[in-house]
C-alpha cells in the first residue's frame, strides 16, 4: 500500500538536482507545488513529502516556504549520515531534527538514515543501535538506508564520483546485506528495531534483488518502506511492466514512493539532476503513477448497495 509520496530525492544536493541551472530552487519550488496538487487531486489520502534534504538546512526549508511549495506537501523530510558524510556526529540526531522543527510546523520524517561498514562492520552495528536509540520515538517515521548493498559495478548515482576520494566508495557499503547476499552483523542489529524504523531502498530498473528483499523484509517483520519510481525510466523498453512487478511485489508493506529524476530530453542540463523544461509533465508523471497504484477509494454507501442488489 502506498501510503506517501515523496516528491523528488535530496534537491538541495547536487548530485540530484542542478544548482547551476536552477540556483535559488525557485523551478523545484514549481515543481512541488504542482507535483503535490497533482498529487492530491488524484488521492487526497496519500501524505505528500518534500524529498528529504541533504544536508539538514532549515535556510532551504524556509527557501521553500518562501517559494509556496510546503502549501502543497504534508510533512518535510531529512537525511543523514553522520558517521560517513556530513560534518556533525551522530549524538547530534535529536537536535538536527529539532533545527528543522522550528521553521516549519509540518511533522519532520527521517527518509534516509544510514551507517556504512566501509571502515569496519562493527561501526555499523553500533550506527544501527545509536540511530534507534536517538529516533525511534523521535519522530513518526524512520527509513534506514539500506537493505542491501549498492554493487560496485553498478555505479553510485552521484555527480562527484571518484572526486570525492574515499567517501565516494562508502556508496557500495551502506547495506546490511552484502552484494553476494550474505548478512552483515549490522542485520542482527537491525533485526529488534525492524517494526519501528522502516528501510530505504531503491530498486534499479529490472533489479535482480525484488524477490530477496521482499523475502528479507517479511522475514525481518518490516512494515515501512521508502522506494522510488523514477520519471527518467519510465521512457525504458516496458517500463510500465517493471513499475506494476515492483509495486506489485511491494503491496504488503506501507510505502513511501519517491518521484524524481528527470528524463535526459526533457531537461535543459541533459543529465537526470535537470530541471524539467515543463514542471506539469512531471506532476503529470506524479499524478499517472498515484492513479495506477494509489487510488482513491470510493465508498460504497449502505442504501447504493442495497439498490444495486435489488
Amino acid at each position: 500500500m502506498i501510503e506517501a509520496a515523496m516528491i523528488w530525492n535530496e534537491p538541495n544536493n547536487k548530485s540530484h538536482w542542478d544548482p547551476e541551472l536552477d540556483p535559488d530552487w525557485s523551478r523545484f519550488g514549481q515543481c512541488v507545488s504542482l507535483a503535490g496538487q497533482a498529487i492530491r487531486d488524484v488521492n487526497p489520502a496519500v501524505t505528500r513529502v518534500l524529498g528529504g534534504m541533504s544536508p539538514i538546512d532549515p535556510l532551504w526549508v524556509q527557501r521553500m516556504e518562501g517559494h509556496g511549495a510546503l502549501d502543497h506537501v504534508d510533512v518535510v523530510a531529512v537525511h543523514g549520515f553522520p558517521l560517513d558524510w556530513n560534518l556533525w556526529q551522530i549524538h547530534e540526531w535529536p537536535a538536527k531534527v529539532a533545527e528543522i522543527e522550528a521553521v516549519t510546523d509540518k511533522p519532520v520524517w527521517v527518509t534516509e538514515v544510514g551507517v556504512g561498514s566501509f571502515g569496519a562492520e562493527e561501526v555499523q552495528v553500533f550506527g544501527v543501535q545509536k540511530t534507534a536509540e536517538l529516533l525511534v520515538g523521535r519522530v513518526p517515521r524512520i527509513f534506514w538506508y539500506s537493505l542491501f548493498d549498492l554493487p560496485q559495478e553498478w555505479g553510485a548515482t552521484t555527480r562527484h564520483r571518484e572526486a570525492e576520494g574515499s567517501s565516494y566508495y562508502r556508496h557500495f557499503y551502506m547495506g546490511l546485506i552484502r552484494a553476494d547476499g550474505t548478512p552483515k552483523p549490522g542485520l542482527d542489529a537491525y533485526a529488534p528495531h525492524a517494526a519501528d524504523m522502516g528501510l530505504m531502498q531503491w530498486f534499479h530498473y529490472q533489479d535482480p534483488r525484488l524477490d530477496d528483499a521482499v523475502a528479507w523484509m517479511k522475514r525481518l517483520g518490516v512494515r515501512h518502506l521508502r522506494t522510488g519510481l523514477s520519471w527518467a525510466d519510465s521512457f525504458r523498453p516496458d517500463a510500465l511492466g517493471w513499475f506494476d512487478r515492483q509495486m506489485e511485489a511491494l503491496a504488503d508493506f506501507d510505502t513511501t514512493v519517491t518521484f524524481c529524476f528527470t528524463p535526459e530530453h526533457l531537461g535543459p542540463g541533459a543529465h537526470h539532476t535537470s530541471p524539467p523544461h515543463d514542471p506539469q509533465q512531471f506532476a503529470d508523471f506524479c499524478a499517472t503513477m498515484i492513479e495506477r497504484y494509489a487510488p482513491r477509494r470510493v465508498e460504497t454507501q449502505p442504501a447504493t448497495l442495497l439498490s444495486a442488489l435489488t
